[in-house]
């Protein structure tokens, strides 16, 4: 075997290692992606058309994301917007769309707590996606709900199912993104 042949056969392999190389990097981003955003991610990827642009959407959110001053929430916080949310779903027996209002609004101020930006639907879900994937779509459904509600076109059923959806991103929200079982212990 010639020289060569033996260099050609020596880039070729190199080649191929260098592809297969970055075909791994891709699919190990692509599923990483995927397991922080969850259910998002495929909602972008819809949405933008295209893995390449969802994907390219989704890290610079992560970028927008790791800019923020998330933070926790201090235990004597989490105890008032625990105490607060009690009495919003208490008063959704007696005034349903009032309740949900208030929901809506404590979830945001909550969010502001935490640290979030909370001008801008659109802007919410998208920092809210980072580290809330599984549960944006609550949030989602709720909002629109309360919208609805707002022109008193909402159902005492929708208001309800909106109530649950809230207090699913207000529970992650309040517990610092754990299972309120994991943050005890």
């Amino acid at each position: 075997m010639s020289t060569g042949t033996l260099i050609a056969i020596i880039v070729a392999v190199v080649i191929v290692l260098l592809v297969c190389a970055l075909a791994a990097s891709l699919i190990m981003r692509r599923r990483r992606l995927q397991t922080r955003f969850g259910p998002e991610y495929e909602r972008t990827v819809e949405a933008k058309g295209s893995r390449r642009a969802a994907e390219r959407d989704l890290r610079e959110r992560e970028e927008r994301h790791d800019a923020l001053h998330i933070k926790q929430l201090s235990p004597t916080a989490r105890d008032r917007y625990a105490h607060e949310w009690e009495q919003v779903q208490e008063r959704f027996v007696d005034q349903p769309e009032d309740a949900v209002h208030e929901a809506d609004r404590l979830v945001t101020s909550l969010m502001s707590e935490r640290g979030y930006p909370t001008e801008g639907h659109d802007q919410q879900l998208s920092d809210l996606s980072v580290e809330h994937g599984r549960t944006l779509e609550h949030y989602r459904a709720a909002h629109e709900v309360n919208g609805r509600s707002t022109r008193h076109e909402a159902t005492t059923e929708e208001l309800r199912g909106a109530m649950v959806h809230y207090r699913a991103l207000f529970t992650e929200l309040l517990h610092n993104g754990q299972n309120p079982r994991e943050s005890r212990a």
